[in-house]
């Protein structure tokens, strides 16, 4: 089923959230747009809940990927300008790859700000979610099911363009090709020098192949050349930043234009963050090349390609 307004997508996500495997909080999201809508809830990877369980820890993330990022990674299609309807209020890392994947509208299911893991981590949505989506220029509304209204959290002014220092950048790729990876792959490392990159070639709905340049940088919105932005780049809070990792925007780009990652050509200079390593896992990759296996943002990092490595759900090259 198709949806047109967020009052059956919303419902839509409400109908599967019970079925949410996790035991204590249970979300979910429906996404859709022209033509298309899916709904998710969060969930264990097969690979990761065959091999670790429900209990253990990727190195310090949880082996969950979240309802929202699911729904984006699944669509299958390019999700710029579609709408996301959630269960709950959502959390920082979300609300980073709801802004790469191009998503402009949110709205939450009222009765999620009642939930005690709501109020447990009411901070980072104010301080953090929302910040990121004001700066992005997404909107956010509370939603009435039965009433079918809404109230805007914060309404986007019309025609605002957030800044974005760093964009992915995307050139045509002759051929599929391990020597011309390597190639491309070499001039990255010349253009970004000592930054932390990723880059992996796509396919088009065309049939071209492309290859996708990012760096890590600050979420959309957030420039270095403001300096309130770059305190508040620099200010973490618990686990969660403004910073958005190379791998996930790599992986929110393609969602967002509709690219496929081409098998076995996705590249980091460094090791992925744990949360990057179970999103891959839940965009069905298992091979990643890496410039330096040393390097990491954490050594928590290093603990989840370990698991991941011997448990063979993905190899690191």
């Amino acid at each position: 089923m198709v949806f047109d307004n967020p009052f059956t997508a919303m419902q839509a996500a409400v109908d599967i959230v019970g079925g949410s495997a996790h035991e204590t909080n249970k979300i979910a999201a429906t996404l859709y747009g022209d033509g298309f809508s899916l709904s998710r809830t969060n969930y264990w990877p097969e690979p990761i809940l065959k091999s670790f369980g429900k209990d253990t820890d990727i190195g310090n993330s949880s082996g969950t990927v979240h309802a929202e990022t699911s729904c984006i990674l699944q669509a299958g299609r390019a999700v710029e300008g579609a709408t996301l309807c959630i269960t709950d209020p959502f959390c920082p890392n979300c609300a980073k790859n709801i802004v790469e994947a191009g998503i402009k509208k949110i709205y939450i299911d009222h009765k999620g700000f009642d939930k005690d893991f709501f109020h447990r981590r009411s901070g980072h949505f104010e301080t953090l979610s929302m910040r990121i989506c004001e700066k992005a220029g997404v909107s956010v509304y509370q939603l009435w099911r039965k009433d079918e209204r809404t109230a805007a959290i914060h309404a986007a002014p019309i025609g605002y363009e957030p800044q974005e220092d760093s964009p992915v950048y995307t050139e045509n790729v002759e051929s599929l090709s391990e020597s011309i990876f390597q190639d491309v792959i070499a001039r990255a490392f010349k253009f970004h020098e000592k930054r932390k990159f990723a880059l992996a070639f796509a396919k088009e709905g065309n049939g071209n192949i492309v290859s996708l340049t990012a760096r890590g940088h600050a979420v959309t919105g957030f420039t270095m050349n403001d300096p309130n932005d770059i305190a508040a780049i620099e200010n973490v809070q618990d686990k969660y930043s403004l910073f958005q990792e190379p791998v996930n925007r790599i992986l929110m780009h393609a969602a967002r234009h509709g690219l496929t990652l081409c098998a076995g050509y996705l590249f980091a200079s460094q090791v992925p963050t744990s949360r990057e390593q179970v999103n891959l896992v839940g965009a069905g990759i298992d091979r990643i090349t890496i410039g330096d296996v040393r390097k990491s943002r954490d050594a928590h990092a290093l603990t989840a390609m370990a698991q991941l490595s011997d448990a063979k759900i993905i190899s690191y090259i």
